[in-house]
């Protein structure tokens, strides 16, 4: 494991002593966490914007998508336990 230095104003260490003591950990630990949810944070966007951008490329060559009403009305008939058929994409009408 590597070491990494970095300078907290003393405001933010008492800070995060404080929130790592009402935690039950310690700074250190509480300090990797945060570090560790920040980089899961960033990669999950990053992931999300690369699906996204997969998407719109798809929806750009096909044309094809499929109207917010019928989602809509498919999402409810699934969440109120109804069988409901999925939707099918068709092209977009301009």
């Amino acid at each position: 494991m590597s070491t990494t230095t970095i300078r907290l104003p003393d405001e933010l260490k008492a800070r995060i002593a404080r929130a790592a003591k009402a935690a039950g950990t310690t700074s250190h630990n509480f300090i990797l966490e945060a570090v560790a949810e920040k980089a899961e944070q960033a990669e999950r966007r990053a992931d999300f914007h690369a699906l996204a951008d997969q998407r719109w490329a798809e929806f750009l060559e096909t044309g094809e998508s499929i109207p917010w009403d019928e989602v809509r009305r498919y999402l409810m008939d699934r969440i109120q336990g109804k069988a409901a058929p999925r939707p099918v994409a068709r092209k977009f009408a301009k």
